[in-house]
């Protein structure tokens, strides 16, 4: 949820949520799919006794104890990169926020894994919505997140889950919400 990316008219606010389609996830997906199918190339290589590997001699390699544990971290790199692109290609965890207030509704809309809450879709009155909530936790594992509190359901995540947004983007964006929806902003 960018400060760019975030469209406002009059009655409707809506801002997109980056979900799994990152490109750290592309990266990390790219780099152990070319590790894990080469370290495994290269077990297997040592096992048949025929280089599959084009960059590399594996002639040398023994299949006991070498080319075992080469087959291994093939094996678990590549099922490592296939659940990571299996994760992108859902885009687990993008969707949207959405506070109209023409229809007096607040949808909030994520993507999820397969099955049956693949979609979640928490739709709420504007009158329920009490504050905007700011949690910041600075430290070896910060955390910066937004929350919209609503009455009776307690607090709900706004912003995406991983990586810290910037001070500065989590107050303009707490304080675009809280005057676009005339309630208060906790915790700044």
């Amino acid at each position: 949820m960018t400060a760019q990316a975030t469209a406002s008219t009059d009655a409707i606010l809506h801002q997109p949520i980056l979900g799994s389609r990152r490109f750290s996830n592309i990266l990390w997906a790219s780099v152990s799919a070319i590790g894990g199918v080469g370290f495994l190339l290269a077990g297997l290589s040592s096992y048949f006794h025929t280089n599959f590997l084009i960059v590399s001699d594996t002639s040398a390699i023994q299949f006991i104890p070498q080319g075992a544990a080469l087959t291994f971290y093939g094996i678990a790199g590549t099922l490592l990169s296939a659940y990571l692109w299996f994760v992108i290609s859902l885009n687990v965890g993008g969707g949207y926020n959405e506070f109209n207030k023409n229809t007096g509704m607040v949808t909030i809309f994520r993507h999820g894994f397969v099955g049956k809450n693949r979609v979640i879709n928490f739709q709420y009155p504007l009158a329920d919505v009490l504050s905007v909530r700011a949690e910041i936790k600075e430290g070896l594992n910060p955390r910066r997140v937004l929350y919209l509190r609503v009455k009776n359901k307690g607090d709900i995540p706004l912003n995406r889950v991983g990586e810290p947004i910037p001070l500065a983007e989590l107050e303009n964006q707490g304080a675009e919400l809280a005057r676009f929806l005339t309630i208060p902003l906790e915790g700044l």
